[in-house]
């Protein structure tokens, strides 16, 4: 017979290659790989998650995503993070993220959004519209980075955190750039929840009012029930329904911002961004299988609490990214930037609500 081939098995008639231990194909041992390397990361960012929604159930009106952020932003400054921790992060950050915005569409009817009336509907797109491109704009003549400001502005005027991580996968910012964006979004939405509310009644705005500039204005979800449920429970009706109308706005937004960066001139051989994101698609069907109301409330309210882990997941690796002395050294252009764009987004709500606003 001859010198046998390790790889090689001979019989009397024919010759059949027998596969080395290493052929099996690269990519789906690479895959394999990526995968395994995700997983610490991806079960730390979900047990941060976990442990953010538990105390979101004892602190009453604070968002397990506001938590989930903070608790990362603390163990990212307090602590050393493990390198190991950082595929899976990363995958939290973007993949759980876009899973989450995905089911955000199911809290979504169209139906109650139309009820809202021409008028309101009138004053959350001019309010997203006008705050988005003005904050654009006006960060461009500070000469704050077309990524950053884009970022802001998604934030200050649509809903907070998670449209900052939504905008991020259609224009590639930098680490940074978001933590930035979403530290702002904290900070000055906070801030509204006694602000809005404050100056609402100064203004002598019945509660319903009230609740429709809430709304139209507070940059995340809980912040807006924080200060809703300050005024009333008519206060908070309309506040909800309001924000969830901006939530929306999402969709085209991300879509736009996505056609936008596929226009700008990039390096030769550079992957393009999708005209509409697979997640932006995903959210659309989901609000329209909320809409025809083919779904349990059972199951829907199982998984309002998938979405909210799913969120808060990606708002912990987020708030890993926040270092705070890099925040130091961004400056303080995106802080007044975020600034700007909160006051343009009261004011531009405010005048819709006194014009179209219960009286």
């Amino acid at each position: 017979m001859g010198t046998t081939d390790r790889n090689t098995l001979h019989t009397d008639t024919v010759e059949v290659p027998v596969p080395a231990a290493d052929a099996e194909p690269t990519g789906i041992r690479k895959a394999m790989r990526r995968a395994a390397a995700d997983v610490p990361g991806v079960v730390v960012c979900l047990l941060g998650a976990g442990v953010a929604w538990l105390a979101s159930r004892v602190l009453t009106g604070v968002s397990a995503l506001l938590i989930a952020i903070v608790f990362g932003a603390l163990w990212r400054n307090l602590v050393t993070v493990p390198s190991v921790l950082a595929p899976g992060v990363g995958f939290a950050s973007k993949r759980l993220l876009r899973a989450g915005i995905v089911l955000l569409g199911l809290e979504l009817s169209l139906s109650a959004v139309l009820d809202l009336g021409g008028g309101v509907l009138l004053v959350v797109v001019l309010s997203v519209a006008v705050t988005f491109f003005v904050t654009v704009w006006v960060g461009k003549l500070m000469g704050v980075g077309l990524a950053q400001r884009i970022l802001i502005a998604t934030g200050s005027s649509i809903c907070g955190a998670a449209a900052v991580a939504a905008a991020e996968g259609a224009i590639k910012a930098k680490s940074d750039e978001v933590a930035t964006a979403v530290s702002l979004v904290v900070l000055y939405g906070t801030l509204m929840i006694p602000l809005v509310p404050f100056f609402g009644g100064l203004c002598g705005l019945p509660d319903e009012s009230i609740g429709m500039w809430i709304g139209a204005t507070t940059h995340e979800v809980a912040q807006v029930v924080a200060a809703g449920g300050a005024v009333g429970s008519g206060a908070l009706a309309v506040a909800v329904t309001v924000k969830l109308s901006r939530v929306i706005t999402l969709a085209p937004i991300i879509a736009g911002i996505s056609l936008y960066m596929s226009r700008q001139g990039s390096e030769p051989g550079a992957q393009k961004p999708p005209l509409v994101p697979l997640f932006v698609v995903g959210f659309i069907v989901s609000m329209l299988v909320r809409t025809a109301g083919i779904l349990p409330e059972s199951l829907l309210a199982g998984l309002h609490i998938v979405q909210t882990l799913l969120l808060a997941a990606a708002m912990f690796a987020l708030g890993l990214g926040v270092h705070i002395p890099s925040l130091i050294r961004v400056g303080v252009k995106p802080l007044l930037l975020g600034l700007i764009s909160t006051i343009v987004i009261s004011i531009v709500a405010l005048m819709g609500t006194l014009a179209f606003g219960a009286s």
